[in-house]
């Protein structure tokens, strides 16, 4: 019986959370994306690019942790819709923000409403993945890699050639995510009833001190620091790879934002391969792959021309991404009661982790340039060592 319920997924549900995703993390993208019209605009240098990069993810850092402790006592299902809400005023606010100091206040609103979303979204996509938490993970991540690989697109055929301006066209989008998450949130009553349900009939197993306090000390630790190397690397690729491009190979600023595009277009297709392979060889296996792959493409990458940058960035992100979901998984089967706090606090430290990492990078940018900035990062796959200390754990469902 306990097999039956684990076993069904709620294939509707999860498509509809990845689309939710996708249109969330779109909109949060079309601030990077922005980044050459922006800079141009208001004359800012890198590090000033940076901190409107720490903005954004610290203002979804901070809230995402404490929403997933309060959501894990009182779920709230509806809760996304509310940040939301923040994402259109701030995107509305960007549009014709005049100041620096206004579009730092936008970024903050969006960072916001996304910190809302995210652990809510994930406790719905723990819960309606039935036995293959992995796949649910994929589609649930997919929406996000996908929505932010689409924001340089947008970005290049509307906001480029539209001005600042024509970022309060996306706002429909908004709408459009608020009604599908009202659907999402009018659902969850059934799914978390049948997940409760297992869980209760698991009781022994979920409730009992599975891991010792120092296990899920050190898994959390190390999960957390590969996460921290990851974004950075990532970070390098977000906020510099069209200045990157436009520096060294002369690239108009559409041009560069589609590259960027194919860019994140392949951690969309890498962490749902990753998520699906992880439900079948392990999520060890699959973190250690992930960790140690990219390093002699990134080792590679700053002496590339520009048809092999494509390339070896595209290869880059595709092994880098596919880590994504067995790291929130392996935490979840860490704290397997605690899914709102870890998806807040891996979601949160994605925001967090980049934020310090774009703001460290524009430093480096602005005191060197951008080429010394990605010949640095290079080296950053060999932190991926530390997944020797992470414990070897039963992987749960």
């Amino acid at each position: 019986m306990t097999t039956a319920i684990r076993s069904r997924t709620y294939l509707s549900v999860l498509v509809v959370l990845g689309s939710t995703h996708l249109l969330n993390d779109l909109l949060q993208s079309l601030i990077p994306a922005s980044y050459p019209i922006l800079k141009e605009t208001y004359a800012l240098d890198f590090f000033q690019i940076g901190m409107i990069t720490l903005t954004f993810q610290i203002a979804g850092a901070l809230l995402q942790p404490v929403m997933g402790m309060v959501t894990d006592r009182y779920p709230a299902p509806y809760s996304p819709v509310v940040g939301m809400m923040f994402t259109l005023s701030g995107l509305v606010s960007l549009a014709y923000a005049h100041s620096y100091a206004v579009i730092l206040v936008s970024v903050a609103l969006i960072g916001i409403g996304s910190s809302i979303f995210h652990p809510e979204a994930t406790r719905m996509a723990r819960y309606a993945a039935g036995g293959r938490q992995g796949f649910a993970q994929g589609i649930f991540q997919v929406g996000g890699q996908a929505g932010g690989a689409l924001g340089p697109v947008f970005a290049a055929f509307i906001v480029v050639p539209w001005g600042q301006p024509s970022l309060a066209w996306f706002a429909v989008l908004a709408l459009l995510a608020m009604l599908l998450l009202a659907w999402i949130g009018s659902k969850q009553r059934q799914i978390s009833a049948e997940f409760l349900e297992m869980r209760a009939r698991r009781k022994a197993e979920i409730q009992a001190p599975t891991h010792t306090h120092l296990t899920i000390g050190i898994g959390l630790f190390v999960l957390t620091f590969l996460m921290f190397t990851k974004n950075f690397y990532g970070e390098s690729f977000r906020s510099f790879y069209t200045f990157y491009l436009i520096e060294r190979f002369g690239l108009s600023i559409p041009a560069s934002q589609l590259m960027l595009f194919v860019f994140l277009l392949a951690a969309a297709v890498g962490v749902l391969i990753g998520g699906i392979i992880g439900d079948r060889i392990g999520r060890y296996r699959i973190i250690w792959i992930s960790v140690l792959g990219p390093l002699p493409l990134t080792l590679m990458l700053p002496y590339a021309d520009l048809f092999w940058t494509g390339v070896l960035t595209i290869m880059i992100n595709l092994i880098m991404a596919s880590a994504f979901a067995s790291i929130l998984i392996y935490a979840m089967d860490l704290l397997p009661n605690r899914i709102g706090l870890i998806g807040g606090l891996f979601y949160g430290l994605n925001f967090g982790l980049g934020g310090v990492a774009a703001a460290f990078l524009g430093l480096l940018a602005e005191n060197y340039d951008v080429e010394t900035v990605y010949r640095i990062c290079s080296f950053l796959p060999l932190a991926g060592l530390a997944a020797w200390f992470l414990p070897r754990i039963d992987e749960g469902g």
